[in-house]
């Protein structure tokens, strides 16, 4: 049984009377029939954020054509827009060093189709996945990296999005960090899963600094890269109740689980175009 065609309009504008019905205005015109939508308004920005999922419901317009007709609205609303066949499944590369978990539930995933997306690559800085990588039938590109070929292997690493034509890089336990060119260049479309409930213990063995503080919550963050380390727009976030009893390797044990699950949230949020960015804030549509 084919699938019935669905069409996501993600935006934002300035807040303003008529935004909703311009936009339910303009799709039952174009004999287009709404299935889903949320919005939201954030008064203390002035903001207005909306999510529409619509099928065809007679003879509706190409895409194309839509997006032409559509513009007219958004010029008038001032709007930020786009607007995606869900069909089309974005190319996702995924970056990883030698812990592989994220990496294993991402691929599964996949493999299940609980991910709509496409995985085009894994790049990796070490070999030790290649062959579980490769097992799943996706590609796999060793670029080691040193003090002296980083900037090599950073502009290896951009031709490869290039070339796959990558909508989305995953950094799933990537333990390098990218240079500010390289994050400026993949700004809004990329995502770090980091160890630790952001903002605090950052850096290095973030588990064992939570273990010397005698925290009660562990969790994982997830964020778009910035140029800004850690810094990035929060998509997910996730946490684990510990107590005096967990010693540090069983902190990282449930710390893994945790970036699991809240990495692959955030991954099939952005595939599903449920984020949008708001400076150093994300608005999600779950």
């Amino acid at each position: 049984m084919t699938a019935e065609p669905r069409y996501i309009l993600i935006l934002k504008c300035p807040d303003r009377k008529g935004v909703v019905a311009a936009v339910s205005g303009f799709l039952a015109d174009n004999d287009a029939s709404i299935v889903e939508s949320n919005h939201f308004n954030d008064p203390l920005a002035g903001q207005f954020y909306m999510r529409t999922v619509f099928r065809p419901d007679g003879t509706m317009p190409p895409i194309e054509a839509l997006k032409a007709g559509f513009a007219l609205i958004a010029q008038r609303f001032a709007m930020d827009w786009s607007l995606h066949d869900a069909a089309q499944k974005p190319r996702v590369l995924i970056a990883v060093s030698k812990f592989g978990h994220c990496l294993f539930d991402l691929l599964h995933r996949w493999r299940a189709g609980l991910l709509p997306a496409d995985i085009v690559g894994v790049v990796s800085n070490h070999e030790d996945l290649r062959s579980f990588v490769e097992w799943s039938g996706v590609p796999f590109h060793h670029l080691p990296i040193s003090k002296e070929t980083k900037a090599a292997q950073e502009e290896a690493f951009l031709k490869l999005v290039e070339d796959e034509q990558a909508d989305l890089v995953v950094l799933a336990r990537y333990m390098q960090i990218l240079s500010p060119a390289m994050c400026a260049r993949l700004e809004g479309r990329c995502i770090n899963i980091h160890h630790s409930f952001l903002p605090g213990f950052k850096g290095a063995r973030p588990y064992h600094q939570a273990h010397a503080r005698g925290v009660k919550i562990i969790g994982a963050t997830a964020h778009y890269v910035t140029t800004d380390l850690d810094e990035g727009p929060i998509i997910e976030q996730g946490v684990q109740r510990v107590d005096h009893s967990h010693n540090p390797d069983e902190l990282v044990q449930l710390g893994r689980d945790v970036e699991c699950t809240v990495l692959a949230r955030a991954v099939g949020w952005h595939v599903e175009h449920r984020v949008l960015i708001e400076g150093g804030k994300t608005i999600v549509f779950a």
